[in-house]
């Protein structure tokens, strides 16, 4: 049945990468569906209704024989992925300059790194432009567009001047700041008042929306209702809420069960050779506050010796924007550190720090999930933080423990977490010391309620719950 004939509405995603890789295979093409608790929550979505996937397809060109309109998965074809093309210069200044070199730094509080050239917010307005106009030409009366995150604020207002009629939902994933931080940004009327032509508006916390608000409240003049929450402009109401994104909490379970997995986790320890395994995994970011990280477990060796020998901390850092000068120099002193510390403390047969840099397969993390005592995350700023979700999905025993940064938005929820100010070394180091002498009847106890948090917001109730009624007023098949 084709689209058009369904009845009531179709979800139309737009987002900065979509949902499928095409890989050329000898019968023709192949569609891989992209990794991620985005794809997860909005793919069976978009199957039901038969709707769209508007995104940038980094591989897409002119010429290209599946075309900019494909019918995916290929092997069932069940909804449209809309790829667009983005030009070298695009993706330079849209996606490497403001994006990333302003909102990004900005949004986590890091301001000596923001970068504000007017040529770079030129090209942010362009490449939205080309967004909003595919996605305008794909939505009807009716149907709901769910707009994803800061590379796209000015969609919303720019979907509304070609006058979509569709309703208009937005989810902004990272942090946003308070207003003493975003009045710096010189075009900040433009992207707040690109995001309050929305009809929902979406955030990890509440802390967030509060922040929100108060920003529409002085440049536009907005009325803040946080019981109904409604944020109240001339001639319209929008509404705003805080549901933090969750994951595939029976994916990550299932696997982590698997004999395979079990026996790559006991493979790890075996390998580490300690009883004691403290694990970091982030993706590689100045927000993440890895640096920070290895100073607080230098600090554990110095003020604790006697755990010297006891324990392996293992980092593993993904690579990001390396084509990023800075980034480049965030790996090159992260490399340092760890040499500078290991050659201090290791001792025959012993090495404090085992670092990793690269991805690894999803199952190959969930091993290291599992293989964990501790999970050390310590965030600087973050927008929530699912790695800590993702290590308490893959404790199907209930045996582990969770420190967490409080500057990252999953704190909010993960109660039972020890949290911990990153910046503070000492806290870091004495935060270690009681997660490792931690009765194993609290360890316990605390994971399971972490487990049990988890699983009741996993992925499928944020989509749920953040989207409501627009996902009742949505067609089925």
């Amino acid at each position: 049945m084709e689209p058009a004939e369904r009845q009531g509405g179709r979800l139309i995603v737009v987002s900065n990468r979509g949902p499928f890789r095409f890989k050329k295979v000898t019968e023709g093409f192949r569609s891989d569906r992209t990794i991620g608790g985005l794809v997860s929550a909005l793919d069976p979505l978009l199957r039901q209704t038969g709707g769209t996937w508007v995104a940038w397809d980094d591989e897409f060109r002119k010429g290209d024989p599946l075309g900019s309109r494909v019918k995916v998965p290929l092997s069932k074809p069940e909804y449209t992925f809309r790829r667009l093309h983005l030009t070298k210069r695009d993706v330079r200044l849209f996606y490497q300059g403001f994006s990333n070199r302003t909102l990004w730094p900005l949004c986590h509080y890091f301001m000596d790194r923001c970068e504000f050239k007017a040529d770079q917010f030129e090209h942010y307005q362009k490449v939205n432009e080309i967004f909003a106009e595919a996605t305008n030409a794909e939505a009807r009366e009716g149907d709901t567009i769910f707009v994803q995150d800061y590379h796209l604020a000015l969609v919303p207002a720019q979907l509304k001047r070609l006058g979509t009629r569709a309703n208009i939902a937005f989810f902004w994933h990272i942090p946003f700041p308070p207003w003493d931080v975003f009045r710096i940004l010189p075009w900040r009327e433009r992207i707040l008042g690109g995001l309050l032509d929305a009809d929902l508006i979406g955030f990890h916390t509440r802390g967030y929306v509060r922040h929100f608000a108060t920003c529409a409240n002085k440049l536009f003049g907005a009325k803040w209702d946080e019981s109904t929450e409604t944020l109240h402009l001339p001639g319209r109401s929008i509404q705003v809420r805080a549901c933090p994104l969750g994951i595939e909490f029976n994916e990550y379970e299932k696997i982590a069960l698997q004999p395979e997995t079990q026996k790559q986790a006991a493979t790890i320890r075996k390998h580490l050779g300690t009883p004691i395994i403290i694990l970091g995994a982030d993706r590689v970011d100045y927000s993440k506050g890895i640096l920070e990280r290895m100073e607080g477990i230098q600090r554990f060796l110095e003020l604790y010796p006697r755990y010297r020998r006891k324990f392996s901390f293992v980092q593993i850092a993904v690579p990001s924007r390396t084509e990023v000068p800075e980034y480049k120099t965030i790996m090159s002193s992260i490399d340092e550190t760890v040499g500078r510390i290991n050659g201090r403390f290791a001792e025959e047969g012993w090495t404090p720090i085992h670092y990793y840099s690269r991805a690894f397969p999803r199952q190959r993390l969930v091993a290291h999930y599992l293989a964990a005592d501790i999970a050390l995350l310590t965030p600087l700023r973050d927008g929530l933080n699912l790695i800590a979700k993702e290590y308490a999905a893959c404790k199907p025993d209930d045996n582990g423990t969770l420190i967490l940064s409080e500057f990252a938005g999953a704190a909010d929820e993960m109660e039972e977490a020890l949290i911990v100010n990153p910046y503070n070394v000492d806290e870091v180091a004495k935060k270690l010391k009681i997660a490792v002498e931690m009765p194993v009847k609290e360890r316990k106890r605390r994971m399971h309620r972490l487990r049990e948090q988890t699983a009741a917001h996993d992925i499928g109730w944020w989509r749920d719950d953040f989207l409501g009624g627009l996902i009742g007023s949505l067609g089925g098949r």
